[in-house]
């Protein structure tokens, strides 16, 4: 019996502990809570962070945007941050298996998938355009540097040009841009070869073999950094959450030294305190943390249902927002500083120069990198930046999708498998991809980026909030915290969770619908036909939650409706900590085998112990740990 012991110890499996070993080998866990909080990182940080936030920043006011910025961050950024990670940390579940809490609302977490999903097919598009520059960028002169290309119009004019006679010459073009509109080498490089644009959204042309290429190429990469779950994904972020600093800090370095930096840095920080005052201002703030964070994708759920269950996810929650929007910060400089030189340059204002989005990530700052010595290698280091800056968001989104199929899923063979769903997850993305590398391709991922993930994530975000605080209720979940961080949450946190963060999540939804325009792509108008598919893209994600509420109350147990609502709504039996020793107090067990262990081994008849414990001594499992009659002895 003692060699017993000592074998089941060796294997983990100490008396009364058997489920544990087997559900941390089963699910995994992170190797260390470093792993966690890098990927939570590289999660939050994402291209927007480059190309969003800076243009955000010096259009609403400069400096005097970060007051607005950062009073969103404290009242709905970290709140709805901390929230998510507690869900998930507490339940060890994914963005499914969560709503036990209320089933009712499980299609919350359906919602969330879809909205992953739309979000991970468009988002390795953008990746694999980053990749496709980063390889054309491994030459001695960069392609879009001057106008002497095959795909160049008579329009283009470059600023290496050397049918340029002077600067004077430059400057007059600049000037006569209301009559003969410039455009530049990165511009047409950009429109009229590596994506070859057609004239309509329903044109889709061909599809260009290049970036279907690279398409494969960033989803074979994602695949194997997944192939064995979060165990091979969190030593990867060691490098892909850290590296896009060192690069940051090197083009920030190489920025400042460049005359008309300081300009451009200027026009990024210089306060209009008037603009303050503007509600647009607010939204825009509110917008970019709540859609910079990731809330409401199930990321954040579920890289917390791999921690610890006492991890301590409040800590973690303020590090990771915090460092996230300083990032934000860091990188405007980065990008204005190199503007604010190619401003200079060319003798024109920042805001000729200033852009966001792909304009700012494929035209306008690769065009300025063509005017530094070394071009080439500045732009490997930028693109590069922005493939680690991508992936590491991917990587969540990918491990989203498949944790909930296999905690839903649930059975020993799923488990075993989950490799090949992770492969059978990547290999529809990629193929659902596909259109979106053909000529037509931007205006398709355009319209997924601006309607598949914009106010149906506030939707989602807003309902998950009253299903916690109000449905299962607010004391229910404090006393949930308590229990597994070993204090309640803060009383900010608490008022914010019941009150401000919601009022703040309407907020958003209020203003994005009144500020709603229909999309545009610079000259090109969506047809409303396209505009149509965008709504349903957005409804798909969000009519999951009324659908899945109808199916849950049909289904639940009652002979009148509010009776079946009740029950709906009701934690299921199976919710709470996912381990049984976490599972004390209203989540203990009425009849625990602890309970019973203890009951079988008085001594009433000491004979009858020693026989039963001399027949069971022999009974071993395949991996040599005791089975349960040896732990009730």
């Amino acid at each position: 019996m003692a060699d017993k012991c000592s074998e089941g110890l060796l294997n983990g499996a100490v008396p009364g502990e058997q489920g544990k070993q087997e559900k941390s080998v089963k699910r995994g866990n992170w190797g260390n809570q470093i792993e966690f909080v890098l990927t939570s990182v590289g999660y939050a940080v994402g291209l927007g962070n480059v190309w969003r936030f800076p243009y955000l920043c010096y259009r609403n006011g400069g400096g005097a945007f970060m007051f607005p910025y950062f009073i969103m961050l404290v009242f709905c950024g970290i709140p709805l941050f901390f929230m998510e990670l507690s869900f998930g940390q507490f339940a060890s579940q994914g963005c499914l298996g969560v709503w036990r809490v209320s089933p009712m609302f499980k299609g919350v977490g359906y919602g969330m998938m879809v909205v992953s999903t739309y979000i991970g097919i468009y988002y390795n598009v953008v990746i694999c355009i980053a990749f496709y520059y980063f390889f054309v960028s491994m030459t001695h002169v960069l392609p879009w540097t001057y106008c002497s290309n095959p795909w160049n119009t008579p329009d283009c004019v470059g600023v290496l040009d050397g049918n340029l006679s002077n600067r004077a010459t430059l400057n007059f073009t600049q000037l006569l841009n209301t009559t003969q509109k410039r455009t530049s080498p990165s511009e047409e490089y950009w429109r009229r070869y590596v994506l070859n644009l057609s004239d309509d959204i329903g044109n889709l042309g061909e599809v260009r073999l290049p970036l279907l290429g690279c398409l494969g190429v960033s989803w074979v990469v994602v695949f194997l950094c997944l192939i064995k779950g979060v165990k091979s994904s969190g030593k990867v972020v060691y490098f892909t959450a850290t590296f896009p600093y060192v690069v940051l800090t090197i083009l920030f370095v190489r920025g400042i030294t460049l005359e008309g930096a300081l300009t451009g840095i200027m026009y990024y920080l210089t306060p209009q305190w008037d603009k303050i005052l503007n509600a647009k201002v607010w939204g825009d703030a509110a917008s970019q943390i709540f859609y910079s964070l990731g809330c409401a994708w199930g990321g954040l759920i579920t890289m917390a249902s791999y921690n610890k269950f006492n991890n301590n996810c409040y800590r973690d929650s303020i590090i990771i927002s915090i460092t996230n929007c300083a990032t934000s910060v860091y990188a405007g400089f980065v990008i204005f500083s190199i503007l604010g030189f190619m401003a200079n340059h060319l003798g024109v204002d920042v805001s000729k120069v200033a852009d966001h989005g792909p304009g700012l990530a494929f035209v306008a700052y690769p065009e300025a990198l063509t005017l530094l010595p070394i071009s080439p290698l500045w732009s490997i280091l930028f693109f590069f930046m922005l493939i680690l800056l991508g992936l590491g968001t991917q990587f969540c989104l990918l491990e989203t999708l498949v944790t909930a199929i296999v905690d839903e899923v649930g059975n020993e063979w799923i488990i075993r498998k989950k490799t090949f769903v992770t492969l059978g997850v990547a290999v529809a993305g990629f193929l659902l991809g596909v259109p979106l590398t053909t000529q037509a391709g931007i205006y398709w991922l355009l319209l997924m980026d601006n309607y598949a993930a914009s106010f149906s994530l506030v939707v989602i975000s807003c309902i998950m909030c009253v299903a916690i605080m109000y449905i299962y209720g607010h004391r229910n979940y404090f006393k949930d915290i308590e229990m597994m961080l070993g204090f309640p949450p803060p009383l900010f946190f608490q008022i914010c969770w019941r009150f401000i963060s919601p009022a703040i999540i309407f907020f958003i939804l209020v203003f994005t619908v009144i500020q709603y325009r229909p999309i545009s792509y610079n000259d090109y108008v969506y047809p409303t036909w396209a505009i149509s598919i965008g709504f349903l893209m957005a409804l798909s994600s969000v009519i999951c939650i009324p659908i899945y509420a109808i199916y849950k109350v049909c289904r639940s147990e009652g002979d009148t409706l509010l009776e079946r609502l009740k029950n709906a709504t009701k934690a299921s039996k199976d919710w709470g900590p996912a381990l049984p020793e976490h599972r004390s107090g209203r989540y203990a067990p009425a009849f625990s085998p602890s309970t019973e262990s203890h009951l079988e081994v008085q001594p009433l008849q000491p004979e009858k112990g020693q026989s039963e414990a001399a027949a069971a001594s022999p009974v071993q499992g395949s991996n040599g740990s005791a089975h349960s009659q040896d732990s009730r002895l």
